[in-house]
């Protein structure tokens, strides 16, 4: 699918538990781990969820009963100031910063405030038409991820995303338009400059036999999109599997602590691991290669010593004839190609051969 550094996503996300001194220290775990960007999440509570937005299912495992989504997110969020500083944080320790928004107040704060040019959107917004079509006309490039979702409904989002990076964004995009513009070569085209999709399963964690990595092949072949994967599994399986398979990035989540309350520790890396599982990564992309079959320069002493020549299986005087008994293959420094065993049989010797000499004829 490609063949081009992957880029390591070290996912923060909430994992700070609203804390700007952990947040701040999980930038240095990805930049140590070896991450080329960290993710965190940019939301404000109330314009996210409804009072009576319930938790999900995990949610309830790890924040415990009692409270709802909005109470869970009033303690996660990270005010302006505190984004302004781990942008400089970033930028002391040399990686990316990268956030998602959950709303369109979120949205103006990075795009327009923070001056963000890359964005990522989260599998619960792929249906959110407004935060969408919002992103899109900011003209940023997009990490669109498509948990919980099929191929009609990631066509859907494109073709959104595609009006929006449009010249003429119409103003209230309908549904029909978005499926002509997925359909239009000329406003589809944007998206190869601007998207990446990510495949993923949105439950922490996930299990293997939801994990469905050949879904990378899947819309790749789909869409002709750069496509990743953000992982949920424990442990690096599952990542570095993805790499193998020709994932352009790997999003993985970070904790400082796995036994932290709050909703995504638990599924998520402590700094060690995630450094093994990127360091991992960067092997399968040396491994990958180039995909041009070829005897490679370290091959070529072993092809010397173990490829085998025609060679003269006993003494064989000027004159007589190649036979299936005076002539076999073995190692040796020189002689002629063994796949030119058959020719040989019949021709007359030119010269006087000893046993074990190459048969240059």
């Amino acid at each position: 699918m490609q063949n081009t550094k992957i880029t390591l996503i070290a996912e923060a996300g909430v994992n700070h538990n609203g804390d700007l001194q952990k947040a701040l220290a999980l930038v240095d775990a990805a930049a140590d781990g070896g991450a080329d960007l960290i993710k965190f999440q940019t939301f404000s509570a109330k314009s996210m969820v409804t009072k009576s937005a319930a938790l999900a299912d995990y949610q309830a495992q790890q924040i415990g009963p009692g409270k709802s989504q909005l109470d869970m997110l009033l303690d996660l969020e990270l005010d302006e100031a505190a984004h302004h500083k781990l942008i400089v944080k970033c930028q002391s320790r040399g990686i990316g910063f990268l956030s998602t928004p959950f709303d369109l107040v979120s949205l103006d704060l990075l795009t327009n405030r923070l001056q963000q040019r890359l964005l990522k959107i989260g599998s619960g917004d792929l249906n959110n038409g407004p935060l969408l079509y919002a992103a899109a006309q900011t003209g940023c490039d997009i990490i669109l991820s498509t948990g919980m979702s099929d191929l009609g409904e990631i066509e859907r989002a494109l073709g959104l995303l595609a009006l929006g990076y449009s010249s003429t964004p119409p103003t209230a995009p309908r549904r029909q338009d978005m499926n002509m513009a997925w359909s239009d070569a000329s406003l589809r085209a944007a998206l190869h400059e601007k998207v990446t999709i990510l495949h993923c399963v949105s439950n922490y964690p996930s299990s293997a036999g939801a994990t469905n990595l050949r879904a990378l092949g899947t819309i790749h072949s789909a869409f002709g999109l750069p496509v990743g994967y953000s992982d949920h599994t424990l442990g690096g399986t599952a990542a570095i599997a993805a790499a193998a398979l020709g994932a352009c990035c790997i999003e993985k989540h970070l904790t400082l602590d796995k036994t932290l309350q709050g909703p995504d520790h638990a599924a998520s890396s402590e700094p060690d691991e995630l450094a093994l599982i990127f360091a991992a990564i960067r092997d399968v992309e040396t491994m990958l290669g180039s995909g041009v079959k070829c005897c490679m320069p370290e091959e070529r002493g072993t092809a010397k010593a173990a490829r085998k020549r025609l060679v003269a299986g006993q003494d064989i005087a000027k004159g007589a004839p190649f036979t299936l008994d005076n002539l076999t293959t073995k190692r040796a420094i020189s002689g002629a190609d063994p796949l030119a065993y058959w020719e040989q049989l019949g021709k007359v010797a030119a010269r006087e051969y000893s046993e074990g000499d190459p048969i240059d004829d």
